[in-house]
């Protein structure tokens, strides 16, 4: 009998390939592993609205762990299982560094993703232009987003700064760890901000608890900074090919990168 009954994996860099799509199969390894009944679960900092080019795909996975533990979501009942949001008055003062740093204020709430308009059609020079097509679809268009924060509260469950360059970056990263946040690196100059204590670990843990299944007998796939604690916390922590080497250093097992579907070499190994 098999020891472990949940597997856990990050999206960008470790499910989709360096085209943003989840190859054949690996797809078909998923599907197999849902099928004999056991949880495949993605873990990701993408929030709902930036699921749906994969809900045909994934259309047998029932839950997920969105925007790195803040939202539990059971797609078959399309409800949240859990929220946790970020406070107004640390919201304020993200925004406010966001803007002095000129960065790309990104807002996430349970149901919609939040930009402005010129950022979007800025994104390449944050450095993430690969989102541009997917950002330029599902945004809501806002400008003041303290208004809309406002409009909405108890709904912002996770913060993105994207920044120019490094040293920007940086200079946020040190304010911001003087708040009550979790905060993360996903892309290069990133920060996402999460209410302190919440991380894809924690939802992993969180999600465990719903199901009756034991973290050990878990495995988490993935490859950047933010996927640091999920690797730790998991039975069994899986590096992409890809990762970055802090990520590696931690890990259990160094799965192929993700246009070699390193997914499925887990699944195929471990299951």
């Amino acid at each position: 009998m098999n020891k472990y009954k949940l597997l856990a994996v990050d999206m960008d860099g470790t499910l989709l390939n360096s085209r943003k799509k989840i190859s054949s199969r690996t797809l078909d390894a998923i599907n197999d592993l849902l099928k004999r009944g056991i949880h495949v679960v993605v873990s990701t900092g993408r929030a709902l609205s930036e699921m749906q080019d994969y809900r045909d795909d994934l259309k047998l996975m029932r839950y997920a762990v969105l925007m790195s533990g803040g939202l539990i979501y059971d797609f078959c009942a399309d409800k949240p299982i859990a929220i946790h949001a970020v406070d107004e008055a640390t919201m304020f003062k993200l925004i406010d560094f966001g803007t002095e740093e000129r960065a790309m204020i990104h807002l996430l709430t349970v149901h919609d993703s939040v930009a402005r308009e010129d950022d979007i059609m800025s994104m390449a020079d944050f450095g993430i232009s690969i989102y541009f097509d997917m950002f330029n679809r599902i945004c809501l268009r806002v400008d003041d987003f303290k208004q809309f924060i406002r409009e909405h509260p108890g709904e912002v469950v996770k913060v993105n700064l994207y920044h120019r360059d490094r040293k920007s970056r940086d200079k946020n990263f040190a304010r911001m760890k003087n708040l009550n946040l979790s905060i993360s690196f996903a892309e290069s100059n990133n920060l996402e901000a999460s209410p302190e204590g919440i991380t894809k670990a924690s939802g992993l843990v969180e999600l465990c608890k719903i199901l009756n299944v034991d973290i050990a007998e878990t495995i988490a796939v993935g490859d950047a900074d933010n996927d640091l604690e999920i690797l730790q916390t998991a039975g069994l922590g899986v590096a992409m090919g890809n990762a970055a080497d802090n990520v590696k250093q931690i890990a259990d097992f160094i799965a192929p990168d993700n246009d070699n579907d390193g997914v499925a070499t887990v699944i195929e190994k471990f299951f």
